[in-house]
């Protein structure tokens, strides 16, 4: 039987290992960490993931500022708050919850933030640097699979991983990620999409599949050989009259159906979700440490 990938306590000791650490800076006289974040709209899982990392903010021992605007906000509001906490020295990171209204080009505002204070992870500058291998600040997801696989001692070296997906977000990171020389690190990656041939036979030779094409139970038995480790990053809602919100998450991997074939098997919900909230929390304390861009 497979072991199950518990995200949610790693995610919790992590937090508390954050907690220690910034209590000692503060002791030694440092300022409090400050991530900021700014919510437009009121889409359901923004308001959900924005909450939950305000919470996290606080039992890491930060500071919090949350910063809303309705669904018209205009672009060059946008902006031009983004350029404000650019330039305030309190704020050590800071993110834009995605996605926004269709009216403002996502882009335009990534790129507007500064990659210091980038703890998503998403600015241009920090996905080159993490590229070639250069310090950076990681985004979330990807960083909190490579610290799953880390904690679960999963040997990577000379693996062979398959990448289902390829988004910036998720995707396309997790392939450089697992293709440096580093631990965990070091895999043959292939990368696969909606255009691959043969997806069920380039999956059926991998020691590892880490699933983000957000398609729920995609992963069946006959895709997965014995002994891989899977790592499911899906979290679609799907239907169901029998929960009380009317819906369940369900992730990209038919867990019932796969789990007696893995070694490892992360799940959903309680597999990825809470380790991609730590890891902004990490990147955080990075920041407010200059361990990544020092200070000015």
């Amino acid at each position: 039987m497979a072991t199950i990938i518990d995200g949610k306590a790693v995610a919790a000791q992590i937090k508390k290992e954050i907690a220690e650490e910034v209590a000692r800076l503060m002791a030694e006289g440092q300022k409090q960490p400050h991530l900021a974040a700014i919510l437009v709209g009121h889409d359901g899982g923004s308001e959900t993931y924005v909450a939950n990392k305000v919470k996290s903010c606080g039992e890491c021992g930060f500071k919090s500022t949350l910063i809303r605007f309705e669904d018209d906000v205009t672009e060059a509001q946008l902006l031009d708050t983004i350029r404000q906490l650019n330039e305030d020295d309190d704020v050590d990171g800071f993110i834009v919850q995605l996605p926004l209204p269709r009216h403002i080009d996502e882009q335009k505002v990534i790129e507007a933030i500064d990659p210091r204070k980038d703890v998503d992870g998403f600015h241009p500058v920090n996905v080159g640097r993490m590229s070639i291998g250069l310090p950076c600040f990681v985004s979330a997801t990807p960083s909190g699979i490579l610290e799953l696989l880390k904690r679960y001692d999963i040997h990577t070296s000379g693996a062979r991983c398959v990448i289902l997906g390829r988004s910036n977000i998720v995707g396309k990171p997790m392939a450089m990620l697992m293709m440096q020389k580093a631990t965990p690190g070091d895999s043959t990656v292939t990368v696969c999409h909606s255009h691959t041939k043969d997806i069920k036979e380039i999956c059926r030779e991998a020691d590892i599949i880490i699933a983000a094409l957000g398609s729920p139970g995609f992963v069946t038995a006959d895709m997965v050989k014995p002994g891989a480790t899977i790592i499911d990053v899906g979290t679609t809602r799907v239907p169901d009259s029998s929960r009380k919100s009317g819906f369940r998450l369900s992730g990209d991997v038919d867990f019932a159906g796969v789990e007696h074939l893995c070694r490892y098997i992360s799940p959903v919900p309680g597999g990825v979700g809470p380790m991609t909230i730590v890891s902004l929390m990490r990147n955080t304390l990075l920041a407010a440490t200059g361990k990544v861009y020092p200070k000015k």
